[in-house]
């Protein structure tokens, strides 16, 4: 298993977005399901929906078949989301990194699929430096 941000979501299901290719090479080489969060999820709906509902429908179809799994941070997570925005205010983090981050601590997962470099800036506890694949 490996936390997944927006940024492969959308490329693995769009064959025009640039990094296509790539993520799909990825894929090949995690193990299922692929952990992401509720905000994540949202950010990738509202980008494929720019494209299709196919698109969209796609993305629902990793879901329900549990390629995707959804995680849930709780009430602590949300505060510990809050703590981490501000933490990295310049870099700057947003809702759904911080939840990606957060999941990762619960977890103690250190792997992130992502197509976003500020994730090499961020540390899990405030000192263990994440994986990112690609």
């Amino acid at each position: 298993m490996i936390l997944t941000d927006t940024g492969p979501l959308v490329a693995l299901i769009d064959p025009d977005e640039e990094d296509h290719t790539r993520c799909v090479t990825v894929l090949v080489s995690v193990v299922l399901p692929l952990v992401t969060t509720w905000a994540v999820m949202t950010e990738a709906m509202y980008l494929l929906g720019n494209i299709s509902w196919r698109a969209q429908d796609a993305l629902w179809r990793l879901v329900l078949r549990g390629d995707v799994e959804l995680g849930h941070v709780g009430e602590q997570g949300l505060l510990r989301m809050h703590s981490l925005m501000q933490q990295y205010r310049d870099t700057p983090m947003d809702f759904a990194d911080a939840s990606l981050i957060v999941l990762a601590e619960q977890r103690s997962m250190t792997r992130i699929f992502t197509l976003d470099s500020h994730f090499h800036a961020y540390r899990l506890h405030g000192r263990q430096r994440l994986d990112v694949v690609p």
